[in-house]
């Protein structure tokens, strides 16, 4: 049963709204969202930003390097070179950290296919649960400067229709039994097939409390730095202007008839701690959200850590990290393997492919101290088991391979 084309492009406008909220936050270019009227009307057009979305986003990101493929019978590994894989992959990954679902679109140039990376609000499908290989799909290919599509492509087993501005134009063929459109998805489950962002409504809701506490700050700053003053017991027939004091000039108050001087006094300047506890007390949270730690979040808690110590304070964001890779493993296997029936012409069996695996490089470089640790390990190892490691093997473990 096919949905149709008309069908995948309202299901891809829908999804769009939700990725673009996930692009600003990333971006920091979200708004502010206000509680109350407290706020004097002259300090909302202060646009206050926040990075932590995009720092949740990034950190794991970096992490995630792809060092090579292994057990590559069908010569893969050179499809992803020919479309430049160091950025190609890169961008891949971080799209679906953001989107929780971007695309690799598999093209045909000079007969040899070429791989493109769609963001999530530019693509979508029907996914087959059993090799999360789409059955269906449609993805915008290019836009014009206002954002309207002028090349749309809506792919099918053994083919991609081409529409430009829309009207039909071509039709690419191919020997692939599923489409030439790849789902890279992130932590996908049994409800959502598609994934969830790395930017979660709690990292956006806490967000937005962090940059009214910002914004708050701002307004609290001016009555902080310029002290408040009063007087008490002017006359009401003394002229007073409200003249400020500057630092070579003074103001006179002259004694009135009965002889009394007016007395002149200073509020106590507001306090900035509340508002830097309540960021702190924000950050706690984000942290615990996303598995970082208050210093990746710029509050600094100690003396620069070692490895090991860096390590065991991110434990939740390696685990974060494994659960990707074997995510995004499936998404550049399928990749590879739809790429390698449109090179070959040849409709090759997936079970073909179950072979062949990404090879990750170290979540966290060891540091010189752990280097002597891993060292001295693998020495024992090799003594006892002279041929359980290999020499890639050993430099994957030492983080030696990222040279």
């Amino acid at each position: 049963m096919l949905y149709g084309l008309d069908y995948l492009k309202s299901k891809c406008t829908r999804r769009a709204a939700r990725v673009r909220i996930r692009y600003q936050y990333y971006e920091m270019k979200n708004g502010i969202i206000d509680i109350n009227g407290v706020i004097p009307a002259e300090f909302k057009w202060l646009s206050e930003c926040l990075g932590w979305c995009s720092k949740a986003v990034d950190v794991l990101s970096d992490r995630l390097v792809i060092s090579k493929f292994d057990n590559d019978n069908y010569d893969a590994t050179r499809i992803f070179e020919e479309s430049n894989s160091d950025i190609l992959l890169d961008n891949a990954m971080l799209s679906a950290l953001i989107s929780s679902c971007s695309f690799i679109y598999i093209g045909k140039k000079n007969d040899y296919p070429c791989l493109q990376v769609i963001d999530g609000s530019h693509a979508t499908g029907i996914i087959d649960p059993q090799t999360n290989l789409l059955t269906e799909g449609y993805a915008i290919l290019d836009t014009d400067e206002w954002g309207k599509p002028t090349l749309e492509a809506y792919f099918l087993p053994e083919k991609t229709i081409y529409y430009r501005d829309g009207v039909q134009s071509e039709t690419m063929t191919h020997k692939a039994p599923f489409c030439a459109l790849v789902p890279m998805i992130y932590r996908p489950d049994a409800k959502r097939p598609f994934g969830h962002s790395r930017i979660s409504r709690a990292c956006m809701d806490i967000q937005q409390a962090a940059l009214r506490t910002l914004r708050r700050s701002e307004v609290a700053s001016e009555f902080y730095s310029v002290a408040q003053k009063y007087i008490l017991g002017l006359s009401e027939d003394a002229e007073f202007n409200g003249r400020y004091a500057t630092m070579s000039s003074f103001l006179a108050f002259s004694k009135d008839d009965d002889g009394d001087v007016p007395t002149i006094g200073q509020f106590a300047p507001q306090s900035m701690t509340p508002y830097s506890e309540q960021m702190k007390t924000l950050a706690s949270l984000f942290a615990g959200e996303t598995g970082l730690t208050l210093d990746d979040l710029g509050f600094v808690t100690s003396n620069p850590s070692s490895e090991g110590s860096i390590r065991a304070s991110h434990e939740t964001l390696r685990l974060t990290a494994r659960q990707a890779q074997r995510c995004f493993q499936v998404g550049f296997v399928n990749t590879a393997y739809i790429a390698c029936c449109i090179r070959d012409n040849y409709p090759y069996n997936r079970a073909h492919y179950t072979d062949l695996k990404t090879v990750w490089a170290p979540i966290f470089e060891p540091d010189t101290s752990a280097l002597t640790g891993l060292s001295d390990a693998i020495l024992k190892l090799q003594q006892a088991y002279p041929d359980m490691l290999t020499e890639d093997e050993v430099k994957r473990l030492l983080g030696l391979d990222r040279i």
